[in-house]
């Protein structure tokens, strides 16, 4: 696994909990507009500037994003 900035992962973590969400209640201007927001925070990291991700590196993030438990214990493994 590769090593993810805390800050990186912390968001696609809440990009998850916020896409559940929505899923439950679609149609809330509020969820869609944080699931934008944190779209943009995720795909223009700086973690990226090295170059584009990969669709591994993608998957990756959004694993980690969707586990439970502390984030920062997978991060650096």
């Amino acid at each position: 696994m590769r090593p993810f900035p805390d800050d990186l992962a912390h968001a696609q973590q809440e990009w998850s909990a916020v896409y559940r969400q929505l899923a439950e209640r679609p149609g809330r201007t509020e969820l869609r507009r944080r699931l934008y927001r944190l779209s943009a925070q995720l795909f223009f990291h700086p973690y990226w500037r090295r170059g584009r991700p990969s669709p591994a590196a993608w998957r990756e993030l959004r694993d980690l994003g969707r586990a439970d438990g502390d984030v920062s214990e997978r991060l650096h493994r």
